[in-house]
């Protein structure tokens, strides 16, 4: 295969914290120098959550805003996809830093159990969400955690809550979802083609473990890939994944042994239809 894939990097999501792993960037600017670091490893994707100084998520416009201009400044053309995640803020405060116009913005079109918890997102919320981000000129990356996530994702495009080709990502190996099965990974990728055409865009996110599993699944059979310490704070069973720059890279090798190109930004804009940096 030739074309390029992809490669984004969740750098510190809502969960894990400093006692987990040193390396998970909890500050601004810690979080600025991680992105520049996994930037320069072949990250065109920085999928981005932001914290209290305690540790805890937040969903702080202000927050989410320094973080973009650092991003800007330090990591040229990179593509800045935030957060409207549920575990940082409930309802319209979700959305709250859409207003500030990312590139991109996660939705998660439905609701699925997570380890201790309902992950909620109610028809009105993601109507809302997808609302704010056609007004603003913001890509949605689709969380799928179940099938029938990319059939909703299909279904608002069909009635123009997503403007352009949906950008769908499976989401496997979290506790109580979807399970890291080939043999449902293969149906979720037809069932894209099926729904959105043979060029439709897909990436794929392993949890723990399923990361590198996950990467080698979408990176062979031409999707894009997602990594980061979000999602994985292990290198391997004994060992603390020494940075997200270090996992990108890790993924950067994958890519070369399928002989595929790490998309570079303005390629992975290109792909994905949007805007100039």
């Amino acid at each position: 295969m030739t074309n390029p894939c992809i490669i984004c990097v969740a750098i510190t999501g809502s969960v894990p914290t400093k006692a987990a792993n040193p390396a998970v960037p909890i500050s601004v600017s810690e979080q600025i120098e991680s992105t520049h670091a996994s930037f320069e490893a072949g990250a065109s994707i920085m999928h981005a959550h932001v914290r209290n100084a305690d540790e805890t998520p937040s969903s702080d416009p202000d927050k989410f805003a320094a973080l973009k201009e650092g991003v800007e400044k330090h990591c040229p053309g990179m593509i800045i996809q935030l957060s409207t995640g549920g575990r940082s803020g409930a309802g319209h405060e979700r959305g709250g830093m859409l207003s500030l116009r990312p590139d991109m913005a996660s939705l998660s079109v439905g609701s699925n159990n997570f380890p201790t918890r309902v992950y909620e997102n109610a028809p009105d919320l993601v109507d809302w969400l997808a609302s704010e981000m056609v007004k603003y000129d913001i890509k949605p990356e689709v969380e799928a955690f179940d099938l029938s996530h990319i059939f909703m994702a299909a279904l608002m495009h069909e009635r123009g809550q997503i403007k352009e080709l949906p950008y769908v990502q499976f989401v496997m190996g979290v506790k109580n979802a979807m399970p890291a099965d080939k043999q449902v990974f293969d149906f979720y990728v037809e069932t894209v083609k099926r729904l959105m055409g043979p060029d439709a865009p897909w990436c794929a996110a392993g949890v723990g473990p399923n990361q590198i599993v996950l990467n080698e699944w979408a990176i062979a059979a031409g999707g894009h890939a997602r990594t980061g310490l979000e999602d994985n704070v292990r290198w391997d069973k004994t060992t603390l994944a020494p940075s997200n720059a270090a996992l990108v890279q890790r993924t950067a090798e994958i890519c070369a042994r399928h002989e595929r190109a790490v998309a570079t930004p303005a390629q992975a804009r290109a792909m994905l239809g949007l805007r100039p940096a």
